[in-house]
């Protein structure tokens, strides 16, 4: 799939790649097109495996180039060919500025002027609203005062966005309500720390919100990284809820307030979670999952669950602990 927002630069070889990791040239000097997850990378894109997590993924990519380091190699089908490094997360931010350099700049749109009411004559608007290029406004929305859409986003039918949002790098579905003060399409909080400083990660996907959502005010929703981050058609966010670069929420869930998500975790549908719970990265939650409030998620979670606690397990054996401990 082509990234809608961030150009790639053409005519990257292998050899490019090798000298941005200070490795030593290949005698055969191929193309490379892209730069992908396990899941979504093809025959001529490279991508990377750092995780058991994923042992089942780097078993099916159609990838035939993998950066790993010397622990995970062993993973790695034997038609593949490795570059191996010391730290895969840096090499892959690396390569992903080599491929699209502009991804690190993350400064508001200077292109943004204020809205042109004749050309999206079908919605209505409060005051002080500004528009950047590439913008597309369905029909019927009603857009809230001091409220900026930044370059690069697509807002489908009958959705109501309040005051004072910010919205980048976005792709929203139809009859989708956006509550005053939500920041949405920011670039996700990835770096990796450096000796001498902390060495930023680039975030080249965008945020994907289906038909007949809601998100609560002062909601922040960050782009993703090398994938998108997904809430599905129906899902309802209550207030200040954080939702990180990569995550992926299932359908008709209901998320109620300050509860956060750390980077990567896939949320199934109709899952709930209760207020100030916070879900670790990297994890998958199943369907009609339930989470109660102030829980700590640090493992996956079986569909048709209920849990709570810290570390959260399943809510019979909570309740049972607590009563012990009484």
């Amino acid at each position: 799939m082509t990234n809608l927002f961030f150009k790639k630069k053409k005519n990257i070889k292998i050899n490019d790649i090798l000298f941005s990791l200070n490795l030593k040239n290949q005698k055969k000097n191929i193309y490379i097109n892209d730069i992908k997850e396990l899941g979504t990378a093809n025959i001529n894109d490279i991508s990377f495996f750092h995780s058991v997590k994923y042992k089942e993924l780097i078993k099916k990519t159609k990838s035939k180039l993998i950066i790993t380091n010397n622990k995970f190699k062993d993973f790695v089908p034997k038609k593949t060919k490795i570059i191996e490094v010391e730290n895969v997360l840096l090499a892959v931010a690396k390569i992903t500025s080599l491929f699209y350099p502009k991804a690190m700049e993350d400064i508001f749109d200077l292109k943004v002027k204020s809205i042109d009411k004749k050309k999206y004559s079908k919605s209505n608007f409060g005051k002080n609203i500004l528009v950047g290029e590439n913008v597309k406004i369905g029909k019927n929305c009603y857009i809230g005062h001091n409220t900026i859409i930044e370059s690069n986003v697509i807002i489908g039918d009958n959705c109501n966005i309040g005051n004072n949002v910010i919205i980048k790098n976005s792709l929203i579905g139809n009859k989708t309500n956006i509550l005053d003060g939500a920041i949405i399409g920011k670039k996700g909080f990835g770096f990796f720390p450096g000796k001498k400083s902390n060495i930023r990660y680039p975030h080249i996907g965008s945020v994907i919100i289906g038909n007949n959502v809601e998100i609560g005010c002062n909601n922040t929703i960050d782009r993703g990284s090398l994938s998108n981050t997904v809430i599905g058609d129906g899902t309802f966010l209550d207030n200040q809820v954080h939702i990180a670069h990569n995550v992926k929420i299932g359908k008709n869930c209901i998320i109620t307030g300050q509860v956060g998500f750390a980077g990567s975790s896939t949320i199934g549908n109709r899952v709930m979670i209760g207020g100030q719970a916070g879900i670790s990265g990297h994890l998958t939650i199943g369907d009609n999952v339930q989470i109660g409030g102030g829980s700590g998620v640090i493992d996956n979670i079986p569909s048709n669950t209920k849990v709570m606690g810290y570390p959260a397990k399943n809510i019979r054996k909570f309740l049972r602990e607590q009563k012990i401990n009484e």
